[in-house]
């Protein structure tokens, strides 16, 4: 009864008591449609951080400026035209962000003028109350603020109280502000006091309506003491100010000052200058620039330690200055990949003007200058042997992939083979490949085409053609798997046939894909052909079965796995009559596919004939078929499946 009785008194308050509720100390409002702040926020005195930005408020109430305990107001992104005068009381306030409003002026001493210390006397009384807490406001204009963002203002540099600024800012930013407007003399005043913040080390003016007059000439030299002591940023970006201006001003200053602008945050000592418009470098730029300094310093070291430059400068370039591959290609502008083609023209001009002037109208009608049948084979030859297409062990060629041509560029693309160079070393082969998806002419005329066991040609999709020789129809007879995965082939494939050389004899014509892929590769086991454009319409029973089934007078081995998966197939009807053969249990030997891939289709029905087929593997999940479920293939797999749909059968 005790244990019940206690835990039932437990039980009766689930929340904290009013004695046990804590204080709010932070709140988050930002990205809503808040309009006005009821003078009630007042009564929260103990909150520290107040976020409303991204709102549409247009006023303060007064009472927001009694909120004494806070350090961090972000009233960004508003509709603000004015501000509480008490708000520059606030004793603890170190980042205020008012960017992005439309205040017309900042008045850090209004709090503080003896017109105003009545005022602000009454409104301390009326907002606490007489039973209230008595609410201490600061002495001086915001003692211990730190950020002060006001950009995208109304503000002119008149309307700035200057001569109260709060003298612990770090960064300031008045960017985006029309500052010279009105009085010519203000603008040099507001920098004159900023100049005066010992611990000011970021300016911000950018966009900002400010030029050179704004900065005396000499403005240390004038002062009595040194002005910005600690300023480590000073932006003018796009602004009227100068560099000779800015040269000439701050030329007095104890700093290092340096025009060029990085991410990186300046070290001590240093004062960056940005002018005009900003331009970001590269950290490859930012560490060649370091290592070439190093290297002068190098040599400057190395010439007063000996006394003999020639001698130091021969012994250091022998040891020291060894470059690697990125500096190389920056020097000749290979980083990117205009700069590349840049480069493959010039090779192409200049081999061109060495050799015997041609025939003008040659060149009519060809993407590359004519080259003789022993360059052009030696070049195709040179680039698929090299190892890292061409797997010796394996016997596998892997071609890279090539995305179509963007149409806003497709005039910038040149198919120019380029002849042997610095440029085609080690990573840069890729130039002399050929282009077409299945480039039969360049694959055949291989050292390694009657040995070549694997090809693969994913993602070949920069030109959509098979290029065949004029001569021969079996061209890799020991062929044995063939991917193009995501070329984009459709039923129709554009041909062209071409001789050895690589000069095409006559234009494009079309052929049907799949038959023509079964009299190329007789010896094909593994047939991959997913992500592609294949409709049902190709799936013609006597193509499904010259390509599926063996047939030893055409030295056909028949295929083991196909896989076709991603394209537009919506009908099996030619698998049906193929699996009719398989009926009252007969046996067929030339069938030899144990994989049938069939995934992310558009089928919408399986034809129960299609459980006759000795398959291991059956997958056609990702399709529009609804009978049977899912969990008849998910349980049982390939099995179930073949086993469910031969009950349909019976």
């Amino acid at each position: 009864m005790d244990g019940s009785s206690s835990s039932r008194r437990t039980g009766q308050r689930e929340g904290p008591a009013w004695f046990e509720a804590q204080d709010l100390h932070v709140l988050k409002a930002w990205n809503n449609d808040i309009i006005e702040i009821q003078h009630e926020i007042s009564l929260f005195g103990s909150l520290k951080t107040v976020d409303l930005h991204q709102n549409k408020i247009v006023l303060l109430p007064d009472t927001f400026a009694d909120l004494t305990a806070l350090t961090i107001l972000d009233l960004s992104h508003n509709s603000l035209t004015t501000l509480p005068s008490n708000i520059f009381a606030l004793p603890n306030l170190t980042v205020m962000n008012l960017s992005h409003n439309a205040l017309s002026e900042l008045s850090f001493g209004a709090p503080f003028s003896k017109s105003s210390s009545r005022k602000a006397w009454n409104n301390t009384l009326s907002s606490g109350g007489f039973f209230g807490p008595v609410i201490t406001r600061a002495s001086s204009p915001l003692p211990r603020l730190s950020v002060l963002d006001v950009s995208h203002n109304k503000l002119t540099a008149s309307t700035i109280d200057h001569a109260n600024l709060p003298p612990l800012i770090t960064k300031a930013n008045f960017a985006a502000n029309p500052l010279a407007l009105g009085d010519s003399n203000s603008t040099p005043a507001l920098i004159r006091a900023l100049s005066h913040l010992e611990h000011l080390k970021e300016l911000h003016c950018e966009t900002a309506d400010i030029g050179d007059d704004a900065f005396l000439s000499n403005l240390s030299a004038s002062e009595s003491h040194c002005c910005f002591p600690r300023l480590q940023i000073l932006d003018m970006g796009e602004t009227r100010a100068t560099m000779e201006g800015l040269q000439s001003a701050l030329s007095e200053l104890k700093q290092d000052i340096t025009y060029d602008f990085t991410t990186e945050e300046p070290p001590e000592g240093t004062l960056r200058v940005s002018i005009g418009k900003k331009v970001v470098r590269e950290p490859w730029e930012l560490e060649a620039e370091r290592r070439v300094k190093n290297r002068v310093s190098k040599n400057a070291i190395s010439t007063e330690s000996t006394g003999d430059p020639s001698k130091t400068d021969i012994g250091h370039n022998n040891t020291d200055v060894v470059k690697e591959a990125w500096e190389i290609e920056a020097e000749q502008g290979l980083l990117t990949e205009g700069g590349r083609r840049r480069a493959r023209a010039a090779v192409v001009t200049s081999a061109v003007d060495i050799t015997a002037p041609l025939n003008p109208s040659s060149l009519i009608g060809h993407g590359h200058p004519p080259t003789s049948p022993s360059t052009s084979q030696s070049s195709s030859t040179a680039s698929l042997t090299n190892p890292q297409y061409y797997n010796a062990a394996t016997q596998t060629l892997t071609l890279p992939s090539l995305s179509a041509p963007t149409k806003c560029h497709a005039r910038s693309f040149s198919l120019a083979t380029p002849f042997s160079s610095p440029l085609s070393s080690q990573g840069k082969t890729d130039f002399a490949l050929p282009t077409p998806a299945l480039p039969l002419v360049a694959i055949s005329a291989q050292p390694f085409a009657q040995t070549l066991k694997i090809l693969v040609l994913s993602n070949r999709k920069f030109d959509l053609c098979v290029s065949l020789p004029t001569t021969g129809e079996v061209l890799l007879p020991s062929l044995e798997e063939l991917v193009l995965e995501g070329c984009g082939f459709g039923d129709q494939v554009s041909v062209t046939r071409q001789a050895d050389t690589g000069t095409a004899t006559s234009p494009r014509s079309n052929d049907t894909f799949l038959p023509l892929l079964m009299r190329v590769f007789p010896s094909l086991r593994t047939l991959d052909l997913s992500y592609n454009a294949l409709t049902s319409a190709s799936l013609q029973q006597d193509v499904l079965s010259s390509l599926i089934l063996a047939d030893n007078s055409n030295a056909r081995k028949g295929l083991r796995h196909l896989r076709l998966r991603g394209n537009r197939i919506d009908a099996l009807d030619a698998f049906q009559g193929i699996a009719e053969l398989f009926k009252g249990n007969r046996s067929v030997p030339d069938w030899k596919l144990e994989e049938l891939d069939l995934r992310d289709n558009e089928i919408s029905k399986l034809p129960a004939e299609l459980g006759l087929l000795p398959l291991d593997v059956f997958l056609v999940d990702g399709n529009l078929v609804r009978i049977p479920q899912r969990r008849v293939w998910e349980r049982e797999g390939t099995r179930g499946l073949l086993s469910w749909l031969r009950g349909r059968l019976e």
